[in-house]
């Protein structure tokens, strides 16, 4: 389990980061702690995340000073630290503003077109059309359907699913 574990990475809605670290040393402790990362390879490395999610310039912050967006960006780095072949991801816009929203949104685009495997809790319709290559509606715990964007969105063979998303709002 543990070495499964560490082909996943895990980003939670409400961001889990450790508010008396720096945002960098956020991002330090599971390479230098799991993998034995020296401390300077695990601090390039974070470094080198934080560029990737545009707050490079926020590596010595504290997460406290951080806006939503930020915390979640950086959450995504963290989950990113420990080179997952899998990344989790639990509603990460849900606790955000529409303008932090496409923040997030677009580090996660980013992160599919470079073909990270993401599994997306969401109810980010236009996202998930966008950005998926499979999509699965669950509703009460159970699946009720799955199959690439283009079927769920534009032709669902449950009525469920045609009334969730068009419930949800415009995703076009």
């Amino acid at each position: 389990l543990p070495a499964m574990r560490q082909k996943m990475g895990m980003v939670f809605q409400n961001y889990a980061l450790f508010n008396h670290k720096l945002v960098v040393e956020n991002l330090m402790m599971a390479p230098m702690d799991l993998l034995g990362m020296s401390k300077q390879d695990a601090y390039d490395q974070a470094l080198e995340l934080l560029k990737m999610v545009g707050l490079k310039d926020k590596a010595l912050n504290y997460p406290r000073e951080l806006s939503g967006g930020q915390k979640q960006r950086v959450a995504i780095a963290r989950g990113l630290a420990m080179n997952p072949e899998i990344l989790l991801f639990d509603e990460p816009t849900s606790a955000l503003d529409p303008t932090m929203v496409s923040e997030v949104l677009s580090v996660m685009k980013n992160l599919a077109s470079r073909g990270l495997t993401m599994l997306v809790v969401t109810h980010e319709m236009r996202f998930a059309r966008d950005a998926s290559t499979r999509v699965f509606y669950m509703d009460r715990g159970e699946l009720w359907e799955a199959g690439p964007p283009e079927q769920i969105f534009e032709h669902p063979k449950r009525q469920e699913t045609y009334d969730f998303i068009f419930r949800v709002g415009s995703w076009e």
